[in-house]
């Protein structure tokens, strides 16, 4: 799942966020926000973003891995001191240019917001409302804020029967006693 960070029109993903400086002619160290961290290999242009303003287009020039992150030169960034301004700043890219996704994989930040339902029966039940992915290392888990506490889910497809992303709607099919087994009182 991708890292991202987006505006309310979700039209920017973040790939890389600048952690510091690198050498002396003005590259940056990023930590990777990404499942794809081969984009970097083809990435020439790029948007920085900037507090309180709409994001600026970036001309990349030079990109290579170091020490599990990703160095970036930017064309105009030429010295420690123009570097040092971009630390803590997002790299983004366009929505339209993330990279796609096989069936049944979703980036986090569209599952973020989602409601739950459960629907059986020719009934509809609501959950509650999806709040985080907590990742496991095996089967993610979906945070979801039900009105009594929060609820965790499986991320599993035999649980999450249908992800409708554009329509912002879960279909859970839970086993018996799961939403009540890790609910608070």
């Amino acid at each position: 799942m991708n890292a991202a960070l987006h505006n309310q029109d979700r039209e920017f993903v973040a790939v890389a966020r600048i952690v510091r400086t690198q050498g002396r002619r003005g590259e940056v160290a990023a930590e990777i926000l990404t499942d794809f961290p081969e984009r970097f290999s083809r990435l020439q242009r790029a948007y920085m973003e900037q507090p309180g303003r709409a994001p600026q287009p970036v001309q990349v020039e030079t990109v290579w891995p170091h020490k599990g992150r990703i160095i970036l030169k930017f064309s105009g960034i030429d010295s420690i001191t123009q570097a040092e301004t971009l630390r803590g700043l997002h790299v983004l890219i366009r929505h339209a240019e993330r990279m796609p996704l096989g069936s049944h994989q979703y980036y986090v930040w569209e599952l973020e917001g989602c409601r739950v339902v459960v629907e059986r029966d020719g009934k509809t039940t609501e959950v509650g409302k999806v709040t985080a992915v907590e990742p496991t290392g095996g089967v993610d888990l979906l945070c979801v804020a039900t009105p009594r506490s929060e609820v965790l889910i499986p991320l599993a497809q035999e649980i999450c029967t249908r992800i409708d992303t554009g329509s912002k709607l879960i279909v859970i099919d839970p086993p018996d006693d799961l939403l009540e087994l890790n609910q608070g009182p």
